[in-house]
C-alpha cells in the first residue's frame, strides 16, 4: 500500500499571459486582463504531493526535510519574487499560465525524486483557481 505525504510552500511572482505572435488586441480578446502589457502577480501556494511505499528502513515515503530543501533550492528561489516572463528561462518561450507553471515544477522535481515515488503537483493562483498536474490518480 502507498502513502501519500504532502509539502506546503509559497512564493510570490508576476506573469503576463499572452502570445508574443499576437497584436495586443488580439492578446487582450483572449487573455483579458491577464495580458495586461505592465503584468500582475499572484501569491502562488504550491502543493508537492509523493505517494509511495513506507521505507521501513526509516519510516519515510520521503524524508520531508529533505524534500523541503529540495522545493527551496529547485522552485522557491527560482521562481519567488520574479517576474516569470523576463527572469526566468523555463517561460522565454512557454506562456506562464498556472498550468504550465505546474507542469514545469514537476518537471524540475522529477528529475530530483526517485522514480519509484509518485509525484502530482497542485498550483493555487488564488483562493478559488488552482491546478494539478499530473491530473488523475
Amino acid at each position: 500500500m502507498k502513502t501519500a505525504v504532502y509539502r506546503k510552500e509559497r512564493f510570490n511572482a508576476a506573469h503576463r499571459i499572452f502570445r508574443k505572435d499576437w497584436s495586443d488586441e488580439r492578446n487582450l480578446e483572449v487573455f483579458g486582463k491577464c495580458a495586461n502589457p505592465n503584468y500582475h502577480g499572484h501569491n502562488y501556494e504550491l502543493v508537492v504531493r509523493l505517494a509511495g511505499v513506507i521505507d521501513q528502513e526509516i519510516g519515510y515515503v520521503m524524508d520531508l526535510k529533505i524534500l523541503s530543501e529540495l522545493i527551496r533550492n529547485e522552485i522557491i528561489n527560482r521562481f519567488d519574487h520574479k517576474n516569470l516572463n523576463l527572469d526566468c528561462i523555463e517561460f522565454k518561450e512557454t506562456i506562464p499560465t498556472a498550468e504550465n507553471i505546474a507542469k514545469i515544477i514537476w518537471e524540475i522535481l522529477r528529475s530530483k525524486i526517485d522514480e519509484k515515488i509518485d509525484l502530482k503537483i497542485i498550483l493555487y493562483e488564488t483562493e478559488r483557481n488552482f491546478v494539478e498536474y499530473p491530473a488523475g490518480e
